[in-house]
């Protein structure tokens, strides 16, 4: 089987360190023209964007492409809402996850597959101060331990 060639244009990093993901879903994007070449160049910011379902449709929210430099009059709206293209089953377990407390869908990856840009969507649960003190402590013990063997080695 060939391995289909995928291009990271972002991760949002921020969501793994407030949020425990449960589970992630691939799903396509709807996208103007701009948009999508200002996605080629990178200019994406999304550190508090969320998805939200309305009217059996998913959309994602506070996510900024920013508008593409050699266009013309017709540029697209930086802030616009975008549209997540996913199966009626995979929106209906999602809108019966998200309604359980403390559950919320937030994009963690932006990528193109095979020219087409795709959001990995995580149905994640907020974490609470002391969960963030833990990996905080857990990924300096791992730094440390890292440095040590690093040492050793010369």
């Amino acid at each position: 089987m060939e391995k289909t060639p995928v291009k990271i244009i972002a991760k949002n990093k921020k969501a793994f360190f407030n949020y425990t993901v449960e589970e992630k879903i691939e799903c396509g994007l709807v996208l103007k023209g701009t948009e999508v070449k200002s996605l080629r160049e990178g200019r994406i910011s999304f550190p508090d964007a969320f998805a939200e379902i309305k009217d059996n449709e998913v959309w994602v929210k506070n996510f900024h492409i920013s508008e593409y430099i050699y266009s013309s009059v017709f540029n697209h709206d930086p802030e616009r809402p975008k549209k997540l293209l996913l199966k009626k089953d995979e929106i209906k377990r999602l809108k019966r996850k998200v309604e359980e407390k403390g559950y919320t869908l937030v994009p963690l990856e932006f990528y193109f597959k095979n020219g087409i840009v795709k959001v990995l969507l995580g149905v994640c649960k907020g974490k609470k101060t002391f969960d963030k003190r833990a990996d905080i402590k857990d990924r300096d013990i791992k730094r440390d331990m890292q440095r040590e063997i690093k040492i050793r080695g010369k």
